[in-house]
């Protein structure tokens, strides 16, 4: 369903374009100061299905305050937390130091996914019944599950779970960067999902030929859905030879998967203007400096997401005419939420679109530096953030 947009004109709020379906947000603090935000933006609350939050086990990279804080900063009021943790949330045990860490320090809502397999080994599976009432979904993200019947076990146990088996699809006998080691994968999951019936999502897809196989999947039936990341949208391999060969830092272009060629770029964009993809997610992975430092071959996969997604997509997508504003917050918002059964009251972010501006990783509250976007001259300036009724973000 979608949401509506809102702005503030001389005091008051106005519904902002049209083929909306719910009120306007009105659950606003009494002494809120509207004229402090004449002709700003409201927008719902962004939900992300995909961050690395690092807490607990590698805190030194992020932590879940300062994952929560940048989230914030960037619109969210919702993330779904990533399992490759120490321990690994594979069990209750492993869990609960997570459950602690999001109870004390989390400023927004943070929903965990409990891993497929135990320590995202791929060799057995998870206590998927013991964790089913605690998490999210399951996956193993980072890693692509190879086993056909653990997989399919992993499914059929899901679906009794009335769980989402969320899909790193990454098939190993083939190099990492080529489309195979992608689409292959997806191909043999969309065969066991049509077996055991189970509600299925795949992570950050980035080439042309996963799009063909969601958009057929769809079309027979098969209760699947996808999300793409902001890098796979606006970059291509081209600008990634260029960093490798002239950036002082290139590490900050290397994610899993790589990014592909424009042709792959074109075939994302009209899956996200059409619904085949569902949804945009962040994929953020914050590493310390020195791991995304020095040769590309050598650096740590990941870059962070969540303080940039929103100003690289309303810039690159919105306004150059690619999707509406309207498709891109439904994208960022609604669209996970309702796949994955996430309630968001009174949550939402005041944003001046036309303010432009250089994005400066300095400025980052997130504990990560790396990001492909670093100097992008950029629209839309979030200036604060509601979670929940409460006030969890100002820009100063």
């Amino acid at each position: 369903m979608a949401k509506t947009i809102g702005r503030i004109e001389k005091g008051r709020i106005a519904v902002y374009g049209g083929g909306v379906s719910t009120p306007p947000v009105t659950a606003f603090p009494a002494d809120f100061p509207f004229d402090e935000f004449n002709n700003c933006y409201i927008l719902p609350g962004f939900a992300d299905v995909h961050v690395h939050l690092r807490e607990p086990g590698f805190l030194y990279k992020e932590t879940i305050r300062t994952g929560t804080e940048a989230a914030a900063a960037g619109g969210f009021t919702s993330i779904c937390s990533m399992p490759n943790l120490n321990p690994c949330p594979d069990s209750m045990e492993g869990l609960k130091p997570q459950l602690e860490a999001i109870r004390k320090d989390a400023i927004i809502r943070v929903h965990p996914y409990g891993a497929i397999t135990r320590g995202q080994r791929g060799e057995e599976l998870a206590e998927l019944e013991e964790l089913a009432p605690h998490v999210i979904a399951f996956t193993d993200d980072g890693f692509g599950v190879m086993s056909d019947e653990l997989m399919r076990q992993a499914m059929t146990r899901a679906k009794a779970l009335g769980k989402i088996i969320v899909a790193h699809c990454e098939d190993e006998r083939y190099p990492k960067d080529s489309n195979e080691a992608e689409w292959k994968q997806l191909e043999r999951d969309l065969e066991l999902v049509r077996e055991t019936g189970c509600a299925y999502h795949a992570c950050h897809i980035s080439t042309r030929e996963s799009v063909k196989l969601i958009r057929a999947a769809k079309a027979e039936g098969l209760d699947v859905s996808c999300e793409t990341a902001p890098h796979y949208l606006t970059l291509t391999r081209d600008d990634v030879e260029l960093a490798r060969a002239e950036d002082s830092c290139p590490g900050r272009f290397k994610m899993n998967p790589p990014i592909k060629f424009e042709e792959d770029r074109q075939s994302l964009l009209e899956a996200v203007a059409d619904g085949t993809i569902d949804m945009i997610a962040t994929d953020h992975a914050p590493h310390a400096e020195s791991e995304k430092s020095g040769s590309f071959e050598d650096c740590a996969y990941g870059i962070v997401g969540l303080e940039t997604a929103f100003p690289v997509l309303y810039t690159k997508l919105v306004r150059e005419g690619i999707i509406t504003l309207e498709r891109l917050v439904e994208m960022m918002s609604s669209a996970a939420e309702e796949r994955f059964g996430m309630k968001q009251e009174d949550a939402w972010s005041l944003w001046r679109l036309d303010e432009e501006y250089e994005i400066e990783t300095d400025e980052f509250i997130s504990k990560g530096r790396s990001t492909p976007f670093e100097g992008w001259k950029v629209q839309g300036r979030c200036l604060a953030t509601y979670a929940e009724g409460k006030e969890v973000y100002r820009f100063e």
